[in-house]
């Protein structure tokens, strides 16, 4: 009888970071076993110092040729290997050039076994960008290096904390840049892109909360006129076609109202609105997902943590929540 569990990718990230150890925290766990295959794309010497080091096994550590070979069985962590200079001498902790090209190698194999449709989605623990740039790596993060190998435009960022979804209408832009991004053609289109998607992972004429820029949402136009100008025409716009979406809500207020289900989801309109929110409810367990790329990637949603790698006290809650959350997509997806 076919398996019919996905096959996840794991990609361990900055190996000098804490990524090899909530990777192996998190297939530790009989549950992810139960409900997918994982399958880590990395080094299998750093993953076994790693373990030796923290002390954490989550089994036998066995490289495989192909990720459809795989049997995701636990006890047994099956690893495609991939052989990067200097791995010997990774060190926990510090920031190396070497520790950044082989973050940005386990993506970009990752990425190939997507396109060669090996693998069913990628899941990712956290890089680090100075390494990235020590190592000459010109893409700023992880969703740049996934547009790129994967061949995608402008793919769509979604944040999951508890029952809130939040979509990012800009990234990695600074404040003054990400507040001059914002048109209303923009936030038009970008409202249809989130509806679209919603749409795709079961949702049923999704509920969609549209976050202010200013205080108050502007308070009619006394601190402030993009409301006025840009966000609430664009709402009216794509209320006329049907989409389900709010006029803007001042954001000290949308995200609650998300939590307590009023909306399915909410577009935040810049990097740290959203980031804020989300990480302040429940900073470990926030997984960060990339739509509209050929296969769906999810992530933790922290960083290298270099202070504490390899040290056996990294939380891998987070890591196990971003690859169960990967599962649960994927089958809202089939199931549609």
């Amino acid at each position: 009888m076919k398996d019919k569990r996905p096959v996840i990718a794991v990609t361990p990230g900055d190996p000098a970071g804490i990524g090899p150890e909530i990777v192996l925290g998190a297939l530790g766990d009989e549950d992810v076993y139960e409900k997918c295959i994982p399958v880590i794309i990395g080094h299998a010497g750093v993953l076994r110092r790693c373990s030796e080091a923290s002390g954490i096994s989550a089994g036998e550590i066995v490289a495989i040729d192909s990720p459809r070979k795989a049997k995701g069985e636990h006890g047994t962590i099956e690893i495609i290997h991939v052989e990067t200079p200097g791995m010997q001498d990774i060190v926990p902790g510090e920031l190396s050039a070497d520790a950044g090209a082989a973050s940005d190698a386990f993506v970009r194999r990752a990425c190939e076994l997507a396109i060669s449709s090996q693998i069913d989605a990628i899941c990712t623990a956290p890089i680090n960008k100075e390494a990235l740039r020590l190592a000459g790596v010109t893409h700023i993060g992880h969703t740049e290096m996934l547009e790129s190998y994967l061949g995608a435009e402008n793919p769509l960022t979604l944040f999951i904390t508890e029952n809130m979804r939040i979509f990012f209408l800009s990234r990695h832009l600074s404040l003054r840049q990400a507040i001059d991004y914002i048109t209303t053609d923009r936030v038009y289109d970008f409202i249809k892109r989130v509806h679209s998607a919603m749409t795709d992972f079961g949702f049923k004429n999704p509920s969609i909360g549209l976050a202010a820029l200013n205080p108050h949402a502007s308070d009619g136009g006394q601190f402030g006129d993009e409301e006025a100008l840009y966000l609430t025409p664009a709402a009216r716009r794509a209320r006329e076609e049907g989409i389900n979406v709010t006029d803007p809500i001042g954001a000290d207020s949308v995200f609650a109202m998300a939590l307590e289900g009023k909306f399915d989801c909410v577009i935040s309109l810049y990097h740290d609105q959203g980031h804020i929110a989300a990480k302040t409810r429940d900073f470990y367990g926030t997984v960060t997902a990339t739509l509209g790329l050929p296969v769906l990637r999810t992530s933790v949603d922290h960083g290298t943590a270099f202070d504490i790698a390899w040290k056996g006290i990294a939380n891998p809650v987070s890591m196990k929540s971003a690859i169960l959350a990967a599962v649960d997509m994927l089958n809202k997806a089939a199931a549609k």
